[in-house]
């Protein structure tokens, strides 16, 4: 299984600053990442929260369940949360972060990420397609 977590924010996708994050909402983004997970035979589950421990707990589930892979778009918590740094650290399984917009073309303060040095790699920048372009990179990595 894959496990998909949504950070602050993002259940307000499709209207909130559309100029940065389109006009698609994440339930959209969230069929369109199940079709495709179930396409190629993989079973995902997605969450999105508000709250800095349910995402670090639903980090921990790694421990007790049969999960392969994370996508994460961690949201604001990238550039400051290490308390999410750490939890993506204590697992060892293929994870990649990733953000609807490109962080390094925004203010200053988004273009430190302290989750991406403990992940297998970043997308940004290209919508909702950095999702899907997420799932294949994870599925690379599982599948070797």
């Amino acid at each position: 299984m894959i496990l998909v977590i949504h950070g602050p924010n993002l259940n307000l996708l499709g209207v909130r600053e559309v100029e940065f994050y389109g006009k698609r909402s994440l339930d959209r983004i969230n069929d369109t990442l199940i079709s495709k997970a179930r396409s190629v035979g993989v079973n995902m589950d997605i969450i999105q929260s508000n709250h800095e421990g349910e995402i670090i707990d639903n980090i921990h589930r790694v421990f007790n369940e049969d999960i392969e892979g994370i996508i994460i778009n961690p949201g604001a918590f990238t550039h400051y949360s290490i308390a999410i740094r750490d939890a993506l650290a204590a697992i060892d399984i293929p994870i990649i972060e990733v953000h609807l917009s490109n962080i390094y073309k925004r203010e200053k303060f988004r273009h430190k990420s302290v989750i991406s040095p403990v992940v297998q790699g970043q997308i940004a920048g290209f919508g909702p397609d950095s999702y899907l372009l997420a799932l294949e990179a994870l599925l690379r990595r599982i599948r070797v």
